[in-house]
């Protein structure tokens, strides 16, 4: 038997992001690869690895938290960092006042804005986005001895260009009866609040059952708790539970974490 492959990925996430998937891609490919000429549609882009790593040609990717939407707006039009990258920590509070300055007006939605998210993204705590009520970026400054900034992102343009981001919550969404939906929403823990709101777990059941209402192929994963298992086990849904890395954890604890892959119309 011929094991399905990988295609090689044509480019690394340009961003930091806890909770990324880079490692369950070739997971998702194995479910991926008879849908390829499906449009995917992704709820949550986060990080951008699953689309970076299924390389669809079309693809709806959406979130909630409109700055990392502008970053990948801009990422498609071939992103420059005009702004002096500098890992310490004057200079990284110092454009954290201005990028909270640019986010509560019309320019969060500018190249500045961008750039800046960029920049507070690879230099803040272990690449944690973090917003107040406010809506207020409120990362402290990170710890790195070395950090790889990039300046140039013209080789995405290439890529992105039949990609369509989209700010907006997932019911909102325009799916299509053909759409492949990949769902990696904010885990099932106390910490939720990655933009201004927060993903509560009515949130999670909202999901779960827009997901269910769907017929055509969905995927799922989540943080595997009790109640998530449940949730999507009553919902019909196949389960598979993985270990999933542990990489930002404040203990320094890197015990493997159990997740749940949850399927459906495949």
């Amino acid at each position: 038997m011929t094991l399905l492959q990988t295609p090689p990925p044509l480019l690394r996430p340009a961003l930091k992001w806890a909770g990324g998937k880079r490692w369950l891609v070739p997971t998702l490919w194995e479910l991926w690869k008879p849908h390829t000429r499906r449009r995917l549609v992704e709820p949550f882009v986060g990080s951008l690895a699953v689309a970076l790593g299924l390389q669809p040609r079309y693809a709806l990717l959406c979130d909630r938290n409109p700055h990392l939407i502008n970053f990948y707006h801009w990422l498609q039009h071939g992103l420059r960092i005009d702004l002096p990258l500098e890992n310490n920590a004057q200079t990284y509070y110092q454009f954290r006042d201005r990028f909270n300055e640019l986010a509560l007006t019309e320019a969060a939605v500018s190249a500045e804005a961008a750039q800046l998210f960029y920049y507070l993204n690879r230099t803040g705590f272990n690449g944690l986005c973090r917003f107040n009520s406010r809506g207020l970026f409120n990362v402290p400054f990170g710890r790195y001895k070395v950090i790889n900034y990039a300046q140039d992102f013209l080789d995405y343009v290439s890529i992105l260009k039949n990609w369509t981001f989209k700010v907006s919550d997932f019911r909102d969404l325009p799916i299509e009866s053909g759409d492949f939906i990949y769902a990696d929403p904010p885990y099932d823990v106390e910490f939720t609040r990655y933009s201004r709101d927060n993903f509560t777990w009515h949130d999670q059941v909202r999901l779960a059952e827009w997901l269910a209402r769907y017929r055509g192929p969905v995927v799922l994963s989540n943080q595997a708790t009790e109640r998530i298992i449940d949730l999507y086990e009553r919902l019909g849904f196949t389960i598979r539970i993985l270990e999933g890395p542990r990489r930002i954890s404040c203990t320094g604890d890197r015990t493997p974490a159990k997740e749940i892959l949850a399927c459906k119309g495949m």
